[in-house]
């Protein structure tokens, strides 16, 4: 068991999870955020202008500002994907794909969509050790380093510029042929090390203690080559996955989670929030909301197990806090 036991475990590290990590560190609850990256879909967008009190901000700076906010209350974070989540007596285990089981006293759902895998031999082994799914977390750790981005489109472009400003020699892996769209890219791609190697797709990541090479193949001419990087940032997009907690708790007809207005779900202690909800609207704000209200309600239910519960007249001094 890593970490000892947690007061919560907050799956997911978009707006909703960055939310609910922020409200729980801030009433001094020991937090754990798994994710295998920040920002999520929130990453993707260019311009977010309907975020009160923020004119215009790019979707990824805001995560970013909020994970800050969020590491100054103290919360603890693990780049990992969740795949299991099992109840033992008065707490609850959350088992990752790589780096164990973390255990907790509450759980908040809100992974909303998950970066896809490559799933490609030596992929899991290597996670953290080269293989990324989150360049704004990892790029500082591949300064002059050579590293492939796997992927197309804006979120994998992202990763590029990003990776690029630190110096790094940078390989665009994609299985299509189209050319490059992104201006600034194509501009300054001759002279800042960005190669792009179309129609490939990766085989196999190899390496020991770190990443050390990739497997290509040319789907055109079926030729096979083997490309020496220092990391692999996977840009594939995002995909619902619930399958993990279904029959843990309830899922609605869409694979959503069900919740009531406090975020609570089906099982008492384990909270839901975000886009992986069966709420109707999804928009950052009412993410961020939801991440604030499942936070608070794992607080209350902490408290009732502590044998302190809160009254309803205390709620308004809990949320002002």
């Amino acid at each position: 068991m890593s970490g000892g036991i947690y007061d919560t475990i907050i799956v997911g590290g978009s707006v909703a999870g960055l939310s609910a990590a922020l409200y729980a560190a801030r009433q001094g609850l020991k937090v754990l955020v798994v994710t295998k990256d920040i920002g999520g879909q929130l990453a993707l967008a260019p311009q977010i202008e309907n975020y009160p009190g923020i004119k215009a901000v790019a979707g990824l700076e805001l995560a970013q500002s909020i994970k800050e906010q969020v590491e100054e209350f103290g919360a603890e974070f693990v780049y990992d994907e969740a795949v299991g989540i099992s109840q033992l007596n008065n707490t609850f285990r959350i088992s990752t794909k790589v780096s164990g089981d973390y255990e907790a006293l509450t759980i908040i759902l809100a992974f909303g969509k998950t970066p896809r895998s490559l799933d490609v031999p030596g992929e899991d082994r290597l996670v953290g050790r080269g293989v990324s799914y989150c360049a704004i977390c990892d790029a500082p750790l591949f300064r002059g380093k050579k590293v492939a981005v796997v992927g197309w489109g804006d979120h994998a472009f992202k990763a590029v510029k990003l990776l690029r400003a630190y110096g790094n020699k940078v390989y665009i892996i994609h299985r299509g042929e189209a050319k490059l769209t992104d201006e600034e890219l194509i501009k300054d791609s001759s002279e800042m090390n960005v190669i792009y190697m179309p129609n490939s797709v990766v085989l196999e990541i190899k390496g020991d203690t770190k990443v050390r090479s990739i497997r290509l193949k040319n789907i055109k001419t079926n030729e096979e080559s083997e490309l020496e990087v220092d990391g692999v940032f996977v840009e594939m997009g995002y995909t619902a996955k619930t399958d993990w907690v279904k029959g843990f708790v309830q899922l609605n007809e869409n694979g959503e989670i069900i919740t009531d207005k406090l975020g609570m779900t089906s099982r008492p202690g384990v909270f839901a929030a975000g886009d992986v909800t069966d709420m109707l609207y999804k928009q950052a704000v009412i993410s961020a909301a939801q991440g604030a209200i499942a936070a608070l309600s794992a607080y209350n239910y902490i408290q009732q197990l502590r044998g302190r519960p809160l009254r309803k007249s205390d709620w308004g001094k809990l949320i002002e806090k």
